[in-house]
């Protein structure tokens, strides 16, 4: 009774536990865990079946993502529990058909994703639902044509993407869209159309931007006032269309026009049309030379006095003369001459008139090097952007800018340059950002950046630069963001980032460093927010050293991770001292030996710590290692080799939201621990050996049942030893049963008998094994008829004796028993029944005797028979009360020689004993006369236990008939009655 009220107890508290903390999983989505249950991906599941996917989300779904799946279908009111749903990612899958109904009860969906996958048409009804639709996308399918009214029930549709399709009626489009009044963007790019006709439908007014590049226009077809609304129109890349295409089409509103790779002359086309000089796209459009692009700018002025920019990219120039511009309205914006054919340009000579350009690219081009423009008299002081990106540039001599000083984001970034002179920089004083980054320099020296004092951000990542010299950065005291990863340093001088004052970012990763020099960050020790170091060399050979960031007060990320080439190995216990304001910090990728207990204590104000893959083999987390991490709110743990899940380890976490244990060595988990983690949303275990056994039968509950932390796929997690079971349904069902009390009392009992046996062994070893061969016995006919003898006996007395005594037995026990006073005597030799158990042989001979005489000697004493024998006739003295037992000693015995035969001693304490006259006794025949006399009347009485009288050593022997006791100098002795 008391074990099941225990067992009640321990359900009870099981339930209880699982009450205490609530979370949730899903099969195949991932809920965003800042986003209150309403963001959710469901990617890359290899599902086929979309009810599979979404069965189990909750209704409060407003942004969900199902992508990279093998859905081919979506079945009838797939989404009819999740009305909430305002933004739906349906892209990249494989679906081809979406049912009538699909849709049905989506009432607040803004934005619907269908991009990449085989949809060959649509229903009409599809969106009948989709009243706030205003974002569709169906970019890379198969569809051939809009089906009529398709958009009628979605009057918000503001964007409509169809690129990368197969239509061929724009016709059927425009109808379908044409009662769209909020539609803005409409992309039909990458499809099959012809042409613009239509029939006696116009776009919506509303309409701004039309994209309808790569198609096969050969010709608008459209009325005049067709695109009269648009703002931006993109045409490029219909090969077919031509000029006169335009003849009458009103594209007075345009702003942006682009005919790039059609067949329209530019010059020609500004003939003809009304659109705005300014608001074409000349890139691309066959302006290969000096004599078209002069006459295009003569047109251009003509027409206006200014434009905002103008695009020339993509024509082949391979020149650029005083005069190509010159012709041209002023340009007050941009002038775009990428992805062009030039090897050289010179001190941009070229744009003597135009001076008031703000932003000149150059990019995808030849240029090789960009010489010195020291004595170049005309200067660009409008010029604020310049990008040679993506070119061939070697090397960029002195003076290189002199002619654009106000320059404010200079873009040599992705080129081949190996030489960048020292004084190549200079005059550039209101430089702000440079772009050097993937390039082949290998040295910058401190006269390299000394008139550009107002930078703020500076790459220099993917050079080879292997030293940092002294004041290399000295004049850049309001640097912020400092980027020189990638390179190849393996020494910063002690003042090689003086003069740093203001920087807030450095980047170092990816170089050669070796160990972290704190005298180099005293410069910006009160400015530097992050701190970048991953993937360097950096090792360290003691536990305890002087934290290099001791004094870097407002560093709020730090990077650490991918040490080479193995990773460091030991992470000094003191190494991040002082940082108080530290919120990121990686360590991923190294082969960290330990992690002592104070390694965080000082980490206070840290939000995201990731140690994915940053130990070596098996890690044991030492207790209080996150301590201090309260307001830690991710922790990112992958394979890290973790095998304990403790409260003593993560129960600080208080703030804790996002956990990743996958790919860890853990086989159980102390649901304790996690309910002591109150704001825990996010619970990462996949990949973990959790084993199915009782040990998790708690972390099985807690998985199921709660309601607030999300358990990343947990319905998929498969058990250790068998993978076709799953751990979230395994068979908890023993578990209830509380085994530690039944083990608990076996143990107890076990070990009790294996304590008290060797002393029953040494106590009670005889009568034990009497009472196996009673109880033997007791099932046999033997015993039976032994039990019905016991008061008819056979013999007077059974003789026990050591064979070694049989002389003495013979020549004067039966003599004096049988010839003399006609006792009958049971002999073993003589009348044990032949071929019948010895054991059975004593027992029945016992039992068929009045009495047992013991001839005692001390070889009796060493016979395993007769001490059998003995014990069964003690039994019958002391257990049935009958006085059977009779001791005869042939020879003086010792105290001591008995002390080891208890039971033979509490017989001589209770019973009578003879003693055998020796030689020694002064009328030996006298005295063996009495010893007969006495025996004889000892085997004429009753089996009624009695006191008897004494007998002294000396053979002296009372007459009297009433017992009689007294004392001698060794021990006590019993006369016969």
């Amino acid at each position: 009774m008391g074990g099941l009220i225990h067992q009640l107890l321990s359900v009870t508290a099981l339930l209880a536990a699982v009450q205490l903390i609530s979370g949730y999983s899903f099969d195949n989505c991932i809920e965003d865990p800042y986003s209150n249950a309403t963001c959710f991906n469901c990617v890359n599941r290899k599902k086929k079946n979309m009810s599979t996917i979404i069965h189990d989300l909750p209704p409060s779904v407003i942004n969900l993502t199902i992508s990279m799946n093998e859905v081919g279908c979506i079945p009838n009111d797939s989404f009819v529990h999740l009305q909430e749903l305002q933004y739906l990612r349906l892209d990249q899958n494989h679906l081809v058909t979406i049912d009538q109904f699909a849709f049905r009860t989506l009432h607040q969906l803004q934005s619907l994703n269908l991009s990449v996958n085989s949809i060959t048409e649509l229903n009409p009804s599809l969106f009948q639902d989709l009243h706030n639709l205003t974002f569709f996308s169906l970019a890379n399918n198969k569809l051939k044509q809009l089906p009529l009214g398709i958009f009628s029930a979605t009057p918000k549709l503001n964007t409509l993407i169809m690129r990368q399709n197969l239509l061929t009626n724009f016709s059927g489009i425009a109808e379908s869209v044409s009662h769209l009044l909020n539609l803005r963007i409409l992309d039909l790019c990458y499809n099959n159309l012809a042409s613009l006709s239509h029939s006696n439908v116009s776009l919506p007014k509303s309409l701004t931007t039309l994209y309808i590049c790569r198609n096969n226009l050969s010709t608008l077809g459209c009325e005049h006032s067709f695109l009269g609304f648009l703002k931006v129109l993109d045409l490029s890349d219909n090969f077919r269309l031509p000029t006169m295409a335009f003849q009458g089409v009103d594209l007075r509103h345009i702003n942006y026009l682009r005919l790039r790779s059609t067949s329209v002359k530019v010059v020609a086309f500004l003939n003809i049309s009304n659109v705005k000089a300014g608001a074409v796209d000349f890139s691309g459009t066959g302006l290969k030379n000096d004599s078209l692009l002069m006459e295009l700018c003569k047109l251009l002025k003509k027409k206006v006095r200014w434009i905002k920019n103008l695009h020339l990219g993509m024509n082949g120039i391979e020149k650029l003369t005083n005069y190509t511009l010159y012709y041209c309205p002023k340009i007050k914006g941009a002038l775009d001459l990428s992805r062009s054919e030039l090897k050289s340009i010179g001190c941009l000579n070229f744009l003597n008139r135009q001076t008031d350009i703000r932003s000149f690219n150059a990019e995808h081009n030849h240029l090789t090097s960009l010489q010195s423009c020291k004595t170049q008299n005309m200067v660009l002081l409008n010029l604020e952007e310049l990008s040679y990106r993506y070119n061939r540039i070697l090397s960029v001599g002195p003076h290189a800018f002199c002619h654009i000083p106000n320059v404010r984001t200079l873009k040599l970034n992705i080129n081949s340059i190996a030489y960048l002179d020292q004084e190549a920089l200079k005059g550039l004083k209101r430089l702000e950002t440079l772009r050097l980054d993937n390039n082949l320099l290998t040295d910058l020296f401190p006269e390299t950046f000394e008139e550009n004092s107002r930078l703020q951000n500076l790459n220099l990542r993917n050079n080879r630069v292997s030293v940092i010299f002294n004041k290399t950065f000295h004049s850049l005291s309001n640097l912020s963001v400092l980027d020189l990863g990638g390179n190849k340093i393996t020494h910063i001088e002690p003042l090689g980032l003086d003069g740093l004052k203001n920087l807030s970012k450095l980047y170092l990763d990816g170089n050669n460093l070796k160990q972290i020099d704190s005298s180099h960050y005293h410069v910006f020790q009160d400015t530097l927010t992050v701190l970048d170091l991953q993937s360097n060399k950096i090792s360290f050979l003691t536990e305890n050293m002087e934290s290099p960031f001791m004094n870097l007060s407002k560093l709020s990320d730090l990077k650490l991770d991918g040490q080479r080439p193995h990773g460091m190995t030991i992470l000094p216990r003191t190494l991040f001292r002082g940082l108080y304001s530290l919120k990121f910090l990686y360590l991923t990728n190294n082969k960290i030996f330990y992690l002592a207990p104070d390694t965080f204590d000082d980490l206070t104000g840290l939000r995201f710590l990731t140690l994915d893959t940053c130990c070596v083999g098996v890690t044991q987390l030492q207790p209080g290692v996150f301590k201090n991490l309260r307001n830690l709110t991710a922790l990112a743990a992958e394979n890290m080799g973790i095998q304990n899940f403790s409260k003593e380890v993560f129960g600080n976490l208080t703030q804790l939201r996002k956990l990743q244990l996958n790919r860890n060595a853990l086989q159980s988990m102390d649901v304790d621990a996690l309910q002591s983690l109150p704001k825990l949303l996010y619970l990462d275990i996949r990949s973990l050996p959790l084993s199915c056994t009782c040990q998790n039968s708690l972390l099985q509950n807690w998985t199921r049942n709660n309601q607030n932390v999300q358990v990343v796929y947990l319905y998929n997690l498969p058990c250790q030893h068998n993978a076709k079971s799953n751990f979230y349904n395994f068979d908890t069902k023993v578990c209830y049963i509380d085994l530690g009390e039944y083990l608990f009392f076996s143990t107890a009992v076990v070990i009790f008998l294996f304590t008290v046996t060797p002393l029953l062994y040494v106590k009670l070893y005889w009568k034990l094994k009497y009472s196996y061969y009673v109880f033997r016995s007791w099932f046999s006919e033997q015993w039976r008829r032994l039990r019905e003898e016991e008061e008819n006996c056979k013999y007077d007395a059974f003789i026990s004796y050591n064979s070694s005594d049989e002389q003495w037995v013979m020549d004067q026990l039966v003599p004096n028993m049988e010839g003399n006073a006609s006792f009958k005597l049971c002999l073993h030799h003589r009348d044990f029944e032949l071929g019948r158990d010895i054991v059975d042989n004593i027992v029945s001979a016992v039992y068929s005797s009045r009495k047992t005489i013991c001839v005692v000697s001390r070889n009796f004493l060493q016979s395993e028979w007769c001490s059998l024998e003995i014990q069964l006739a003690s039994y019958r003295l002391f257990d049935e009360h009958r006085d059977v037992l009779l001791l005869v000693f042939l020879e003086p015995i010792s105290e001591r020689q008995l002390s080891s035969y208890h039971r033979m001693r509490k017989v001589m304490l209770k019973k009578t004993y003879l003693q055998w006259p020796g030689s020694d006794c002064t009328d030996p025949v006298q005295a063996q006369e009495l010893f007969w006399n006495q025996l004889h009347r000892a085997m004429r009485t009753g089996t009624r236990v009695i006191e008897g009288n004494v007998i002294s050593k000396d053979c002296v022997t009372t007459k009297s008939e009433e017992t009689e006791h007294f004392e001698t100098s060794d021990e006590n002795y019993y006369l016969l009655p």
